[in-house]
């Protein structure tokens, strides 16, 4: 049984673009979640798979601290800070977002139902604005997160959109300098500069 094992271990890996390519059809929720941990970030929107490389140094730094910013206020809510997890905002729409804040869920489960989900944060860049700004922002929105955090990558620049009716309205912006207060669903505060790399 063991040689068993270790044939299965030595077998080359199939490269992730070698097993979507082949792919013919719109891909399940069950597909999807078949791949297991990859080291590519892949998200299933409807049907299609959204795959963007390992993000850079710089994206990891911010979302590190944004996590440490928030961790304190999160613990005294009872809630949660997760970073890049698979969140189901409905059947076959899997986003993977740089962090969330979730209120009680299971930690053994690969998905957390956005119904947890209090804050979604996306840390975003120039390759990657369109996506947070706009699709994201709008299946977030539809998926009645009450929380919607977008950092820019470059400056550090926060701003914090909260739920009104079907879509988000900006709620505060904090650039270099200034501080974001958060009261919901967390008390904390956030100074941009802080979460760049070299401070």
């Amino acid at each position: 049984m063991e040689a068993n094992r270790q044939d299965r271990d030595d077998e080359p890996e199939v490269p992730m673009t070698a097993t979507v390519f082949s792919h013919g059809g719109p891909w399940t929720e069950a597909e999807y979640l078949a791949f297991g941990e990859t080291r590519d970030r892949v998200e299933l929107f409807d049907g299609s798979l959204h795959v963007t490389p390992a993000p850079t140094p710089r994206h990891q730094h911010i979302s590190r601290r944004l996590g440490n910013a928030l961790e304190h206020g999160a613990e005294a809510a009872g809630l949660h800070v997760l970073e890049a997890v698979n969140v189901r905002l409905r059947p076959g729409r899997i986003p993977i977002p740089d962090l969330v804040v979730t209120g009680e869920i299971d930690f053994d489960e690969s998905v957390v139902d956005g119904s947890a989900v209090r804050l979604v944060c996306e840390i975003s860049s120039p390759g990657n604005a369109a996506t947070d700004k706009v699709l994201k922002m709008h299946y977030y929105a539809t998926a009645r997160i009450p929380w919607y955090l977008l950092v820019e990558q470059e400056t550090g620049t926060l701003r914090l959109h909260r739920l009104d009716g079907g879509h988000y309205v900006e709620h505060a912006v904090a650039k270099p300098g200034d501080t974001l207060q958060l009261t919901e669903p967390v008390v904390a505060e956030i100074r941009p500069e802080d979460l760049l790399p070299g401070r």
